[in-house]
């Protein structure tokens, strides 16, 4: 894929909604399944998914680099 951000944001979501499910299914409190989830797939993330996460930094600081108007380029010096 192109673009990082729809990578990593489709694994979260995904691994959210299959804990969520799961948790649903074994009958538990939705409100209490849905933070146990968010947890669970946050941790799953960050320990699974560096590469990913990576790629998305990466994307967020060459986005940061090239965004410039005439504004910042006289501002700076340029």
């Amino acid at each position: 894929m192109k673009n990082p951000w729809i990578l990593y944001i489709t694994i979260r979501v995904g691994i959210f909604a299959a804990i969520l499910a799961i948790m649903l299914a074994l009958g538990f409190d939705p409100f209490f399944a849905a933070i146990i989830a968010a947890v669970v797939s946050l941790a799953i993330s960050l320990i699974f998914f560096s590469k990913q996460r990576s790629a998305v930094s990466e994307a967020i600081y060459k986005f940061s680099k090239t965004k410039t108007d005439k504004d910042t380029q006289s501002e700076d010096g340029n």
